[in-house]
């Protein structure tokens, strides 16, 4: 397959160019700036400037382009790149797929589990409802932009949750505590977090590239659920050092504003019921699996 990958030089899209090419696959990546190779494609989402020709030859998108949230704080300016930085990407695309001669068969288009809101002790499906807040009303918008293309080809939403890795991501900031032992919970503790391996996320997004029967939102989590006492717990006995350091809440709040709330203190209990009923097969299915795979290098 000819796959065309917009954020392809972030977390998730480096594993999954990886994960392309070991299967044999064709990845191109859309970069902003001249190509210096032949599996780059210049293009740029504030002008709307894609290569009609080029989408007319790929079979799959896959776009995850989009500015980090992790980025501290959300000052008005930098709130409106987030929006920006998806709603113009996903927008581009999708212009240049209803222009296409010859359609790509799938559009995987990014979203967050931000869509939720905070949501308590509930479980979410993918029919839950729009939660309320910034990242909420940044993720409906994204969706929506990528369903404009239905009727061109199938559009898969990919909901994505908090992305373990060895490195960068989520706990790019919290491993190096851990592992000195100064880590710990954040407020209370009993936060649901949904959590994915990035091996786990990419894979899945290779298989609802080829899963034609795959449509609409599907929740990229792992299917066991943790806690944020728990997964940094986990994270904490597979390092085997302490976590007794916990932030309360208000000291969160105070440093880190709104995102404080959204990101670290919100509650979300997504399920893989959609993911799993498609035939996925996770490679880390349970927390512990997963906090090992993290450390283990």
């Amino acid at each position: 397959m000819r796959v065309l990958i917009s954020g392809a030089s972030g977390l998730i899209g480096t594993e999954l160019v990886k994960q392309l090419k070991a299967l044999g696959h064709e990845p191109l990546r859309l970069v902003r700036r001249p190509a210096k190779s032949a599996d780059e494609v210049e293009w740029n989402p504030s002008t709307g400037q894609l290569s009609v020709e080029l989408v007319s030859t790929v079979d799959a998108v896959v776009n995850l382009a989009g500015a980090t949230t992790g980025k501290i704080p959300w000052t008005k300016t930098y709130k409106r790149e987030l929006i920006a930085s998806r709603i113009d990407s996903t927008r581009t695309i999708v212009n240049a797929i209803k222009q296409a001669k010859k359609k790509p068969k799938v559009l995987i288009s990014g979203s967050a589990s931000g869509f939720y809101g905070d949501t308590g002790d509930a479980t979410l499906a993918e029919t839950a409802p729009k939660g309320t807040g910034f990242l909420s009303d940044l993720a409906a918008q994204w969706e929506q932009t990528a369903l404009e293309a239905e009727g061109d080809t199938r559009v898969v939403l990919v909901r994505t949750t908090m992305v373990m890795s060895r490195k960068l991501g989520a706990l790019g900031r919290l491993l190096p505590l851990l592992r000195l032992g100064v880590g710990g919970k954040l407020g209370s503790g009993k936060q649901w977090w949904a959590w994915i391996a990035l091996p786990d996320e990419a894979r899945a997004i290779l298989h609802l590239i080829e899963t034609s029967s795959a449509s609409g939102a599907f929740n990229l989590t792992a299917p066991e659920p943790a806690t944020c006492a728990e997964l940094i717990s986990g994270l904490a006995k597979s390092l085997h050092r302490p976590a007794l350091v916990g932030v309360p809440a208000f000291a969160l709040k105070l440093v880190l504003g709104e995102a404080a709330q959204e990101l670290l203190l919100c509650s979300q209990k997504m399920t893989a019921d959609r993911l799993l009923a498609t035939g996925f097969k996770f490679e880390y299915p349970t927390l512990q699996e997963a906090c090992d795979w993290v450390v283990s290098k």
